[in-house]
């Protein structure tokens, strides 16, 4: 509680911010919108002025975009008072900090602040990273210093984590949480640790994208593409630290090993490379990508990328899917409707019918919703023959096997392909998680098999992995790649290890997730809820997780560990436990939610 307060009044009725870069003045404009009294304070005079006219361009753009009112902004402004004396803190019942990341310079803050304000001044720290214990421990008041993390851009983010130590009062914390509240923000209670909640996860999957580039594994664009494509994701991790500031994404991996010790968070040597060039993202001009000038989004094309030389493809006429399931029916769907002559091949002409059937309700549905007419819907059902054995694919130039995963089954099948299908068909597998080249070894013509991931559903995701083992021939990667385009997908090249690109950073940022639930760091729902509101994902870790079932994703993960051997990707307990419980998510009813009762 603050000096001027009842428990009826709104927490915190003036607030003092120190330090008014982008992130400092997004917070002074957010808290003079609540109707509270701002008082900013910045190192001198020159800075002050310049801080003053960055709010007064900010909010005359609110204006202009119809945020605000022109009569609100005259009454905004008038509530924002800028200086460069700290001891104006003196009147604030809240003091946020958001000075740059370094620990001595907020701790020499905190001292004078502790010195400056009255006992029962919140002092809060904007830290995306540093220990908040270590800069509340620069002052008398510890219960009365915690964390209040904004996201830039302030107007925008929702999400604001409230970081308390061992030592915040929880009234201290409750009060935070409930200003938040008012400013229109969604809290999100987290502890002391580096990271936090949302940075602890994001940033771990960015430094593996680094890796992932730095390995030449793949190229920016196919990484960036593949999670954007892949995962609903607003921004490609590249892209992403581009926009961040590489050398911010350094200092928040550099924090989070000292605490963690965890070589996933040692940052990628590439970073460290990036910022002694002066190669710092978006406001450089460079980073991962090249920009058309300091401070521009609008990437050079081409500048940096690899460009590959390819050979020409082989002629595809012809496809062939082996499968009934749900995959099987969906590639089906996907070459019959981009116009190719496809065989369905099933264990069984029952199954056969059974997935052509599936199809054709597929069709109608797309039929009912706008997207096909019923002529096109004719002529794809027309252009699928359903077949029980697998000689009838004895001509087909690509054969596309979507049968389970199981390697045992699929090199079973391969060999069985291997003996029917002409000289010189591309034979390709759809695992997202089994070695391919052991699907190739099961064949007498290993430089004709390749990966061809498609995602679930496959008429509606766009992106498809091409995965070339190191006896795929040329000629084979480039058929796929070019036949990709034909049927209006988006191909991501990478070589035939552990996950791919998408699984490989995808499971072990959720893995990291369950981690932190299973050391009551934070909740399901704050969790789920920061990554949403603080990243832009369409889901959170743990309803992604429930959907895509805990059982394939604990595969998963134990496949990527087996073939890294890193301790970091090994399988949260708390993720084997549910598994063994039954606890497999929406499927089950039950996963890290209760989805029956819903």
């Amino acid at each position: 509680m603050t000096r001027s307060q009842d428990p009826m009044e709104r927490p915190f009725s003036t607030v003092a911010v120190v330090g008014l870069g982008t992130m400092g003045a997004g917070v002074a404009v957010a808290v003079a919108r609540s109707g509270r009294r701002v008082i900013g304070i910045e190192a001198n005079g020159d800075s002050a002025a310049r801080a003053l006219a960055r709010i007064a361009e900010t909010t005359a753009h609110d204006v202009e975009r119809g945020r605000i009112t022109a009569e609100e902004r005259t009454e905004l402004l008038a509530r924002i008072t800028v200086g460069d004396r700290l001891d104006t803190a003196a009147a604030a019942d809240l003091v946020i900090e958001e000075v740059p990341e370094q620990l001595e310079l907020k701790r020499e803050i905190f001292a004078e602040l502790d010195r400056i304000c009255p006992a029962e001044t919140v002092l809060a720290t904007g830290t995306t990273a540093l220990s908040v214990t270590r800069i509340a421990a620069a002052t008398s008041r510890p219960e009365r210093v915690l964390g209040l993390h904004f996201f830039n851009p302030v107007p925008v983010m929702k999400l604001v984590e409230v970081v308390r130590t061992v030592l915040t009062a929880p009234q201290v914390a409750e009060a935070a949480a409930a200003f938040a509240r008012d400013l229109g923000k969604e809290p999100v209670a987290a502890g002391d640790r580096a990271g936090f909640v949302v940075n602890g996860l994001l940033f771990a999957y960015l430094n593996q994208a680094a890796s992932m580039f730095e390995s030449k594994y793949a190229t920016r664009e196919d990484i960036d593409a593949a999670m954007r494509l892949g995962c609903g994701l607003p921004m490609g991790p590249l892209a992403l630290l581009d926009l961040i500031g590489v050398d911010t994404a350094r200092t928040v991996l550099e924090a989070m090993y000292e605490q963690s010790r965890d070589r996933l968070h040692a940052p990628a040597p590439i970073l460290g490379q990036l910022v002694a060039a002066g190669l710092l993202g978006r406001k450089s001009g460079r980073g991962f990508y090249t920009y058309e000038a300091p401070g521009s989004s609008r990437v050079v094309p081409g500048a940096g990328g690899a460009e590959a030389v390819r050979v020409a493809g082989r002629d595809v006429r012809t496809v062939g899917v082996c499968g009934s399931g749900t995959m099987a029916t969906g590639i089906v769907e996907v070459f019959a409707k981009a116009g190719y002559t496809v065989l369905l091949a099933a264990r069984s002409q029952q199954k056969a019918d059974g997935a052509k059937a599936q199809l054709a309700k597929s069709l109608e549905r797309s039929v009912t919703k706008g997207r096909l007419s019923a002529e096109q819907r004719d002529a794809a059902l027309a252009l699928v023959t359903p077949t029980g054995l697998y000689t009838d694919l004895a001509e087909a130039d690509l054969v596309v096997e979507a049968v389970a995963e199981d390697l045992a089954v699929k090199r079973e099948l391969f060999a069985t392909l291997d003996k029917i299908c002409r000289p010189g068909a591309v034979l390709a597998t759809t695992t997202s998680s089994l070695p391919v080249i052991s699907c190739a070894t099961a064949t007498s013509r290993p430089q004709d098999v390749i990966g061809m991931h498609f995602f679930n559903p496959a008429p509606a995701m766009k992106l498809v992995e091409v995965v070339s083992t190191v006896l795929t021939a040329p000629d084979v990667t480039s058929t796929v790649l070019d036949l990709c385009a034909k049927v209006r997908k988006h191909p991501v090249e990478c070589g035939d290890r552990a996950g791919f690109i998408v699984n490989a950073l995808l499971f072990p940022y959720l893995n990291d997730a369950v981690r932190m639930l299973q050391e009551h760091y934070a909740t399901v729902d704050d969790i789920d809820t920061a990554m949403k509101l603080g990243c832009g994902y369409p889901m959170g870790p743990f309803e992604l997780l429930d959907v895509v079932g805990l059982d394939v994703s604990l595969t998963i993960e134990q496949v990527l560990h087996q073939e890294f051997r890193e301790p970091g990707l090994a399988a949260a307990p708390l993720l084997e436990h549910l598994v063994a419980a039954g606890c497999l998510g929406r499927k089950t009813g039950r996963g890290f939610r209760d989805h029956a009762r819903r």
